[in-house]
């Protein structure tokens, strides 16, 4: 067995957001030297359970061993209904465990990523319940940096408390960009509230909700907030592709498809 390839591995694994309870099994695996090996792993979020099944593979050409996919399948409370997406990893920019959930959950996630020409950029990923291409896999829609969302300055437009506190309105961004649901306090008339946040980029703004988390803002459409339902219900087993996504120029458009290598980040 490669000690260096193990430990890489479990690196990768565990800044890949799943911890570092497969140690054992996964040292057990790569002793065996099967060509091809899965690991499981198990989490709730709230009261939705979610399991992923890592994919391992060995190179044809010696004994290291690869991470390469992870299928995610989200089950929500008093739901019969499983939504299930393959996450590819790469040698970085990684979508991460707690990323993956966000997207499967409808909301969108900031991510440096890179082209195939391997240059950097940064956009706002997030998931097409409604549209799958030739495959049955769901669209990955970019928001880019040229699209003109703004985050800070969607939140800025609101009576949020932690925005008067540089380290708070940066833990507060930088919480929303991992795809996240965030709690925080509104000011009205000099009375405090709590409400949650979440990055709403097609739209360029945020969503609000109460502490009961109902929607409290009006920004968006009956018939947008329609078409987000229709399309999470109507996504049940379906994999994500890396080469796979729609470029965003504007609201409404369609967009035009690029075919390129994704990475993500942790």
């Amino acid at each position: 067995m490669n000690q260096k390839n193990l430990e890489y591995l479990k690196d990768q694994i565990k800044f890949t957001g799943f911890g570092e309870g497969m140690e054992n099994a996964l040292k057990e695996k790569m002793e065996k030297g099967e060509t091809e090996f899965t690991l499981s792993h198990n989490v709730k979020y709230g009261n939705d359970f979610v399991s992923a099944n890592l994919n391992f593979k060995k190179s044809d050409q010696g004994d290291m061993y690869f991470f390469n996919s992870y299928k995610m399948s989200l089950e929500k409370e008093q739901s019969k209904e499983v939504l299930a997406q393959t996450f590819y990893i790469n040698k970085d920019n990684n979508i991460t465990a707690k990323e993956a959930y966000n997207l499967m959950e409808g909301r969108a996630v900031n991510k440096d990523l890179k082209n195939r020409e391997g240059e950097l950029y940064n956009a706002w990923i997030k998931l097409d319940f409604k549209e799958t291409d030739g495959n049955g896999n769901f669209k990955l829609n970019h928001y880019h940096q040229n699209y003109g969302y703004d985050l800070a300055g969607s939140l800025a437009k609101h009576p949020i408390k932690e925005l008067e506190n540089e380290k708070y309105k940066d833990d507060l961004l930088n919480s929303l960009k991992k795809g996240n649901v965030q709690s925080v306090i509104f000011t009205i008339d000099g009375v405090e509230k709590k409400q949650f946040v979440e990055a709403n980029p097609h739209f360029k703004t945020i969503n609000v909700y109460d502490g009961s988390m109902q929607r409290v803002n009006n920004r968006e459409s009956k018939e947008q907030k329609q078409n987000e339902s229709e399309g999470k219900s109507a996504g049940k087993d379906v994999k994500i592709k890396p080469d796979s996504d729609t470029d965003v120029s504007e609201p409404g458009e369609k967009g035009k498809r690029r075919r390129n290598k994704q990475t993500n980040s942790i």
